[in-house]
């Protein structure tokens, strides 16, 4: 049935239409927008967490070791009287001492700021007998404070971190030791990731980046009398820190998030990540020195994808629209149908000679009312099978194309983690076609007596291979040996397996190592302790001990999440997992339980 022109009157439909093609656009741009922002600044907030907590394992590996060469008998003596000998034993010392430790150089001043000894003291760049009273960090150390410093050194121009320590005779600062340290290997690790990232120190200037070329820039304006005190101080050696080139175009509220633009040459070789553009910028203050980490979402994806979403809405309002128009005038249309039938019905003894071509009509007109009826019920099924089928069917799209990038950079864990989510739309699609699959229940999480002392034999069974690798022969004390506790078995073994990885890595290379895993009963409580004879734990350690991320390992030994997910373990049966000292001189973890009596069978 070919449709009527549209009423004079009607000239408005298509500016209503344009209209309310471009509200829906801009609609779907800003929650399009919003969105792909909060998922930048959540993927940031992770990459923030990370960053931080490598950027503080790399300078905890060194914190407390200049403290130590105030302990060394050599040192001390050197400070009191120095003399040829003295000083060539303690230089020779150094030098071995910073092979090592794998440190840029360790040298030791008097109370004058004289360098008296120094690891690098056979070489044409030693500072031997420099004097270094205008570095923060000697001011710091002989205040009896310890100093914490990132510069360039002024012999050879190599950027590193200073750590200095106050070396104390009689309880009074007499000298200073520093170990200066190179965070290169980190700032390396940070090439490889999609989003830039750099941190600043307390004046503002960029001194660890992913991208070399932003290291030394100025995040903000300087000051032309904090660039005198700067040059006066050699804090940077001269360099001319120009400024990095970001600015903030918005600030996103309540989100702890910019949306900035940075304008810089592109002067990097094939980078991984963009290096200029517009950017979702997270900045987090790191505690101790001033300074702060900042991470660079890159922006223009989400942008693309913004439009594109405005677009398709856009495109799809007026769609509809003009379905709406055209489905208006086809009831319009078949009200005047049923009016002529009914016209026709009135003349019918008038018009006999015309009963024929009336039936013809009328029949012509039922068809045409069947017809649109099925018409009209399909339409409902499209609409309601787009409307929920659309969404999932652009993510597809989105994921699909994704995941073709990933794996042509390789990056299988994010291709990995995209075809998850593929396949959890693909599930939630299938739900919409078929009402009557059910979902999967839950799991109850039932908690059941468990003998304790065959959850410790199987838990040394999974790690039979690394105790007979290490020489460690365990012994196991149960008592009473029927001994049980209110868990999960699975999961117990887990922790037990946990717990006593983390002490065969505390003893690995260790003279003579001891390991003990025993059970008591306390009243209604069980106590299962995993002791070993290694070297034990620090103050700090231990208090940041069940920390998620945090790890006493050197780096790539682990993650830092073993000891945390078994504490949130022991919280689930009722319980609690803690750490102390050593029975044997190194660490003991407890895990304390509830009791259970066995059932019998």
């Amino acid at each position: 049935m070919p449709l009527r022109p549209l009423p004079r009157h009607s000239g408005w439909l298509m500016p209503a239409i344009a209209v309310l093609a471009l509200i829906l656009g801009l609609g779907a741009f800003e929650l399009s927008q919003h969105r792909g922002i909060d998922a930048l600044i959540e993927r940031g907030r992770q990459r923030l967490d990370l960053y931080e907590a490598s950027l503080e394992r790399e300078i905890d590996k060194y914190a407390f070791f200049p403290a130590t060469l105030g302990l060394e008998h050599d040192v001390v003596d050197l400070i009191l009287n120095a003399n040829a000998a003295r000083v060539a034993a303690v230089n020779r010392y150094l030098e071995q001492l910073n092979q090592r430790a794998g440190s840029l150089s360790i040298y030791v001043l008097d109370a004058r700021g004289h360098v008296i000894a120094t690891s690098n003291w056979n070489r044409p760049d030693s500072f031997l007998g420099e004097t270094l009273t205008y570095r923060s960090y000697f001011g710091d150390a002989i205040a009896g404070r310890n100093g914490r410093f990132f510069g360039i050194g002024t012999t050879k121009g190599e950027p590193g971190y200073y750590l200095s320590s106050p070396i104390l005779i009689d309880g009074k600062p007499q000298g200073v030791a520093v170990v200066k340290v190179s965070l290169e290997q980190l700032e390396q690790s940070w090439t490889t990731v999609e989003a830039p990232v750099f941190v600043a120190d307390e004046n503002g200037v960029v001194i660890l980046a992913s991208v070399s070329s932003w290291k030394f820039t100025a995040v903000r304006p300087l000051s032309e009398a904090v660039r005198r005190d700067l040059a006066h101080s050699l804090h940077y050696n001269a360099r001319p820190l120009p400024p990095l080139g970001l600015s903030t175009e918005q600030s996103l509220d309540g989100r702890h998030a910019e949306l900035v633009a940075l304008v810089r040459p592109h002067t990097e070789a094939a980078p991984v990540f963009p290096v200029s553009g517009r950017f979702v910028a997270q900045t987090e203050p790191l505690i101790g020195n001033g300074w702060t980490l900042t991470v660079l979402s890159p922006y223009g994806d989400v942008a693309a994808t913004a439009w594109t979403h405005a677009a398709l809405a856009a495109v799809g309002g007026a769609f509809l629209a003009i379905l709406g128009v055209a489905w208006t005038q086809r009831r319009q249309r078949i009200l005047e149908r049923l009016k002529a039938r009914e016209a026709l019905q009135r003349a019918h003894d008038e018009l006999e000679l015309k009963v024929e071509e009336r039936t013809r009509t009328l029949k012509a007109a039922q068809d045409e009312l069947i017809h649109a009826g099925k018409l009209a019920v399909i339409g409902q099924m499209s609409a309601g099978l787009a409307h929920e089928l659309n969404q999932p069917l652009a993510a597809l799209q989105t994921l699909s194309d994704n995941t073709v990038i990933f794996l042509e950079r390789g990056q299988m864990a994010d291709a990995t983690s995209n075809l998850a989510l593929i396949g959890e739309l693909v599930t939630h699609m299938g739900a919409l076609t078929n009402q009557l699959k059910s979902f999967a229940r839950k799991s109850s999480g039932e908690l059941r007596p468990v003998p304790v002392a065959r959850a410790i034999d199987n838990a040394l069974l999974i790690l039979d291979r690394r105790l007979s690798r290490g020489g460690v022969k365990p012994g196991v004390a149960v008592e009473p040996a029927d001994v049980a506790v209110l868990a999960d078995a699975n999961r117990l073994e887990q922790i037990l397996v946990n717990l006593i990885a983390n002490a065969l890595d505390a003893l690995d290379g260790f003279v003579g190592p001891r390991l003990v895993v025993s059970a008591e009963r306390l009243g209604d409580r069980i106590h299962i302790a995993v002791i070993d004879n290694g070297p034990g734990l620090s103050d700090d350690a231990r208090a940041r001990l069940f920390e998620p991320f945090f790890t006493t390992k050197e780096k790539g030994g682990g993650l830092g999440l073993g000891l945390a997910i078994s504490a949130g373990i022991a919280r689930d049966f009722g319980g609690s997992l803690t750490a102390a000292d050593g029975q044997l001189g190194g660490t003991t973890f407890i895990l304390d339980l509830a009791a259970a009596e066995l059932q019998e069978a």
